[in-house]
């Protein structure tokens, strides 16, 4: 019964999470670059907020490797992707740097809602556990990233990539540099 149970409950998070992409897919505009001045004028959770309603366009790398926002609030933000062969090593899994950018993303993406207008900030650290590896045979995942602090010009956050059925692929901390732009 069980895990009959846990299969219903596996279905219906991965139904809720092709929905949640799919919906978010559709606001977004195509991959580029704000402007400085865009940066600059907004909040971290406004410019982010652009991003996910279309006005901003998202990162290039974001399309690179298939990953998007999925939801972000002060302190939090959660991102989704699904690894398939074109994330491959040599070795037939997917390349450790799959996980590192997602997480890499979600932790500074959780400390840039944080942030002032005014206020950027960049990667000093990035401190990442591998817990098992993901194949094409993994389905989607979300590395949810939190703040931990946010200090004048020092922040910290931490992240987790999990599956629909919670199961832990990575987890990282984070330290990042604020500074004025």
């Amino acid at each position: 019964m069980d895990a009959t149970k846990d299969a219903s409950k596996e279905a219906s998070t991965l139904d809720t999470w092709h929905a949640e992409a799919a919906a978010m897919q559709a606001r977004m505009g195509e991959p580029g670059v704000a402007s400085r001045e865009q940066l600059r004028e907004r909040s971290g959770l406004e410019f982010l907020g652009g991003i996910g309603s279309g006005e901003l366009p998202p990162a290039p790398i974001a399309k690179l490797l298939g990953f998007l926002p999925i939801s972000v609030e002060h302190g939090r933000a959660v991102f989704q992707g699904t690894p398939g062969q074109e994330h491959y090593n040599p070795s037939g899994s997917v390349h450790g740097g799959y996980a590192a950018t997602l997480l890499d993303t979600a932790v500074g993406c959780a400390i840039h809602t944080t942030l002032p207008a005014g206020k950027g900030y960049t990667t000093l650290e990035l401190k990442i556990n591998y817990i098992r590896g993901m194949t094409d045979k993994t389905g989607p995942v979300r590395a949810e990233g939190k703040v931990i602090t946010v200090g004048g010009q020092v922040a910290v956050a931490e992240g987790r990539i999990t599956d629909a059925n919670g199961k832990l692929y990575a987890f990282a901390t984070t330290t990042c540099l604020i500074f004025p732009i």
